[in-house]
């Protein structure tokens, strides 16, 4: 299933490391994808949207 998220307080190369590795924390076979300029961030993953959501958080960045 794709999710989509809008976050906020991605500035960097690592910012987005950082989101991919905590989405893949929670779903290994996860694909993510990031367009930081629009602060999107798009998942392909079986693990449910709230999961996806926390890790996002859990990393410091704002989910809108």
């Amino acid at each position: 299933m794709q999710h989509v998220f809008e976050v906020q307080g991605m500035t960097c190369g690592h910012c987005e490391k950082a989101v991919t590795q905590a989405l893949q924390r929670t779903d290994p076979a996860a694909s993510v994808r990031i367009d930081r300029a629009q602060n999107r961030v798009e998942v392909d993953s079986a693990a449910e949207r709230p999961a996806l959501q926390a890790a996002i958080q859990e990393e410091g960045y704002k989910v809108a």
